[in-house]
């Protein structure tokens, strides 16, 4: 890294038995690009209830082990509902560019997820490095995100 890159973010990633090669995928996606990756699993095929995957992606991210996190289940939407229950977590389901941008840059959203039988893997790597290299923008949209958080409390 010269003195005129940023240092990348850390990242979480996390999937069910559904999500498992994606979450592979990935990993050697952001690490071959410098991010600091945490894999919280799963790592093999047997099943496993994407809830308690996606609740402690969210709670370690919550408690500040990475800046932003991944979750990969069949369909996206059982990870986000999983991360959004925990406080101070805002996660999206992600399967296009702009909702990849507007995440973060309208939402604030620290999780984005994915449907491995929705996208596939070229797609969630290009989903991926739109929503890792965009931020909150703030704006009109601060006001919004603090009414969510406020929805925590």
């Amino acid at each position: 890294m010269t003195s005129e890159e940023s240092p990348k973010i850390s990242v979480g990633l996390g999937c069910d038995h559904l999500g498992l090669a994606m979450k592979n995928d990935l990993k050697d996606h952001l690490t071959a690009q410098g991010f600091a990756v945490t894999d919280i699993g799963v790592d093999d095929e047997a099943p496993v209830d994407y809830p308690d995957i996606g609740a402690e992606l969210a709670r370690r991210l919550a408690d500040g082990a990475f800046e932003r996190g991944i979750l990969v289940c069949g369909t996206g939407a059982g990870m986000a509902i999983a991360a959004n229950k925990v406080p101070g977590v805002r996660a999206v389901c992600v399967m296009d560019p702009y909702t990849a941008e507007r995440a973060i840059a309208s939402n604030n959203a620290q999780v984005i997820t994915f449907g491995a039988q929705i996208i596939g893997p070229s797609v969630a790597r290009m989903l991926t490095d739109i929503y890792l290299s965009n931020d909150f923008q703030g704006g009109r949209s601060a006001p919004k995100v603090a009414k969510l958080e406020a929805l925590d409390r």
